[in-house]
């Protein structure tokens, strides 16, 4: 018995030791990952030293002799705090996962590799002007440098067991192509819906589904529009349907890449313009941006300074948005419409044969070679046209070649740079149109006070009489893309005479200027008509005035909601349990989506299920051919519903209804079912259930106790979308900024997820709880808490 103790204490204890020693040897890797934030480190190709100041946030101000110099050491620090992140990004956009995940990654890879992105990334860099190449040969050599000065690989390399790749100059502009991804994607695909849609529907009923504007939306360059009727019984009548064909296939998320953006004139500031900017995206830890300040001499006046503070995107040598002492810009993602599918017609005899505008052509076929780690190699097959790849096929099975943007060379550059040196919002207005990005609004404030908004990004000339918004025909030699707009002809706006700009991803301009831009799937309007009513009710602003615009949760939007709801309760007249607990609950609607308010969340549960109900039953006429269709995102539902609410026509009454006011009541109880089964009608708040899920890419394969480790925290979180203050669990402002060009100091500037990509680093995670807080955080780095020197690998 006491030798069985003896070898069971034994066991124990040497179990314990091991364990302690794996967990040692853990963190011993983990910290000789960290990046160096001291001292000196060599680094070749350097003409002069370059300084690389941290403050407590662990923004990085790079100070240094010219801007070759720092787009070394901005690769050099890029790679040592976010090379995983970055290697993930040119990945995505390669299709390249695989050979880190395995096959878990396949379909992705499938899809993506389709594009070809890589080689295409490689036509892009034989066209780019000489000193855009410079930029990118610095920041490679500093990626790969910073990356090999690691004592040990970071640590996500560690958990996957695979080593960093080098780092090309065309991984750069694949990062790129990965934010044409992220702002574009979803509009190419939501065309092939319509088209579905438009090959069912009669054309009044798809002119009334697809409308571009309505009575929402807030254009800076506005005429008067004319929503379209509503269809008759002739055109389509619901309730003839079958019952079953009226499933309750879920609705188009509301959530998609944008942003807001606004900015007023020195009038209202008594001095220079304010720009205030916070970009909505899929939020992670750590964040997209890197908070990032450049130094260095103006080469044309050796006692002045380029100063610029705002943001990178590690994999890119450039700052996104920011200030330069002289200017502040800001993006917000235009909606606009930049791809096209034409149909093809193959030979019947030869299907690699099909007709082009010029006749019938050979497909140039390419075989892509898919790595995938611990498992056979896969080989994909790419058929593409004079117009681009077959990626698809149309309702008809007729196959589909994508034309767009992302995919033609010239439309990708390196030109956002020359923002860091201009002077002068209308002369940054004049050459957005140029900036090889996603088209985006883009708006710009000066420190003499004024502002401008444009398109910045490359827009095609679409020739011939075909609808974009659906494949068509490009046969004949007159019809597709003919070039690229010319900057004159973009829309432009130089001081207004309302001394204020804003954008929200809704529909910025009309009548022939929307022709030009597109529809590809626009936001309803609501922020940008919130946002601007905001700017019109002052006369005078400050940062914090701005700012308070950026964090307004007023839900304007479901106002009418909890009106029809309320009455939709009143007049059923009834006792039921669940009908007394959701008029107790409305009773504390305070008209915000605050994390306090139950009846918020009730309100917008309700909003979702008669939308649903309402819209799914236009795409019932589409099911009885294809089962499993789903409406696309309709940029105007919120019109289409209430003039569907007002009118009540029987003939668009979903059958399963007798009348309109079943159908409200009914979703009413299915409402308070949904809320009883997620815990409670009145028992969960809207910020119980919209709680932050700020992921670390890899910790959703981890163990919970190791991923509560790397993720944020699960933090209630007020505002939805439709409103100013974007946010849902892993949606919203990846930075909030305003900024006076030449009084940076008076500016903030918030992000989530923090700094840094080692959870190691004091700066991981650092400032998160600001941006949930709704903090001021200065937007210039505060006082430099670490130092690292940069010299030349010569010179040591």
């Amino acid at each position: 018995m006491q030798f069985t103790l003896r070898f069971v204490r034994y066991i124990f204890a040497t179990g314990l030791l091991i364990t302690v020693l794996l967990v040692l040897i853990t963190f011993l890797l983990l910290r000789a990952s960290l990046p160096q934030y001291d001292g000196e480190a060599p680094l070749a190709g350097l003409s002069a030293p370059v300084l690389i100041d941290r403050d407590a946030l662990g923004s990085v101000t790079f100070k240094g002799e010219n801007r070759l110099d720092l787009a070394l050491a901005m690769g050099y620090v890029h790679a040592q705090e976010r090379f995983f992140e970055m290697d993930l990004m040119r990945r995505q956009a390669a299709g390249e996962l695989s050979e880190l995940f395995g096959t878990a990654s396949l379909a992705h890879d499938r899809k993506a590799r389709a594009f070809r992105m890589r080689a295409r990334a490689t036509a892009v860099l034989h066209q780019l002007p000489k000193t855009q190449m410079q930029l990118l040969d610095a920041y490679r050599d500093g990626v790969n440098q910073g990356i090999a000065a690691l004592t040990v690989r970071p640590f996500p390399y560690l958990l996957t067991q695979t080593q960093p790749a080098v780092w090309r100059n065309e991984d750069s502009i694949l990062v790129i192509a990965a934010m044409f991804f992220t702002l574009n994607e979803s509009n190419i695909y939501r065309e092939l819906a319509l088209s579905n849609l438009r090959a069912t529907l009669s054309e009044p009923v798809y002119r009334f589904l697809n409308t571009p504007a309505g009575n929402w939306d807030a254009p800076l360059i506005d005429e008067p529009i004319i929503l379209p009727e509503l269809p008759s019984a002739v055109h389509i009548n619901l309730q003839a349907l079958d019952k079953k064909l009226f499933n309750g296939n879920p609705l188009a998320i509301e959530q998609s890449p944008g942003s807001n953006s606004f900015a007023v004139a020195g009038g209202l500031t008594d001095g220079p313009a304010i720009v205030a900017n916070d970009m909505h995206l899929t939020l992670r830890a750590p964040n997209l941006w890197f908070r990032t300040r450049l130094i260095y001499p103006d080469a044309a006046t050796a006692d002045q300074f380029h100063d610029i503070t705002g943001i990178s995107l590690p994999g890119v040598p450039s700052v996104v948005i920011g200030s330069n002492r002289h200017i502040a810009w800001s993006f917000t993602n235009s909606h606009g419409d930049f791809s096209d599918w034409a149909r093809i017609k193959t030979d019947a005899d030869d299907q690699t044969r099909y007709l082009s505008s010029t006749g019938w052509q050979p497909m140039k076929i390419h075989h892509e070679i898919i790595r995938i780690r611990n498992s056979i190699d896969e080989t994909l097959q790419i058929s593409e046209t004079e117009w681009g790849p077959i990626l698809a096929q149309d309702h008809d099975k007729t196959p589909l070649a994508l034309a767009w943007t992302a995919l033609r060379p010239e439309a990708i550059n390196l030109k956002l740079i020359e923002l860091e040196q201009i002077r002068s919002a209308q002369h940054a207005a004049k050459i957005a149109p140029l900036l090889g990005i996603p088209v985006q609004n883009f708006i710009v404030g000066d420190r003499h006070g004024n502002i401008s908004w444009t398109l910045a990004g490359r827009i095609p000339i679409r020739s011939g009489m075909y609808d974009p918004h659906v494949p068509a025909d490009w046969t004949t030699a007159s019809t597709g893309w003919s070039g690229w707009l010319e900057p004159e002809r973009y829309p432009l706006i130089n001081n207004p005479a309302t001394q204020r700009l804003w954008s929200a991803n809704s529909r910025p301009v009309s009548g022939s200027l929307l022709n030009l831009l597109g529809n590809g799937g626009f936001d309803l309007g609501a922020r940008a008509t919130q946002i601007r009513d905001s700017l019109l009710a002052r006369n005078q602003f400050t940062v914090a005035d701005m700012q308070a615009i950026q964090l307004d949760n007023r839900a304007l939007l479901l106002a009418r909601w909890h009106q029809l709801l309320s009455n939709t309760l009143e007049s059923a007249d009834s006792k039921l349990p669940w009908i007394l607990t959701m008029k107790n609950a409305l009773a504390g609607w305070n008209g915000q989506a605050s994390t306090d308010s139950i009846a918020y969340r009730i309100v917008r549960t309700y909003r979702y299920e008669v939308t649903k109900t309402v819209l799914n039953g236009f795409a019932a006429p589409v099911r009885q051919n294809d089962p499993t269709f789903e409406l696309p995102r309709l940029s105007q539902a919120e019109v289409i519903m209430w003039q569907l609410l007002e009118q009540k026509p029987q003939h668009l009454l979903p059958s399963p209804y007798k009348n309109w006011e079943e159908l409200l009541y009914l979703c009413a109880q299915q409402s308070a079912e949904q809320m009883e089964q997620d815990g409670g009608i009145d028992k969960r708040s809207w910020g119980e259930v919209n709680a932050a899920l700020i992921r670390h890419p890899l910790s959703q394969k981890l163990p919970s106790w190791v991923a509560q480790w790397l993720d944020m925290p699960s933090d209630p979180l007020p505002g939805d979308h439709n409103m100013p203050r974007v946010q849902s669990p892993n949606f919203g402002a990846s930075q909030r900024s305003v900024v006076a060009p030449g009084q940076e100091e008076h500016g903030y500037f918030a992000m989530p997820g923090g700094q840094s990509g080692h959870p190691l680093s004091p700066y991981y995670g650092r400032g998160h709880t600001d941006w949930v807080n709704g903090s001021h955080t200065p937007f210039l780095p505060g006082a430099a808490e670490r130092q690292m020197k940069l010299i030349s690998a010569q010179s040591k």
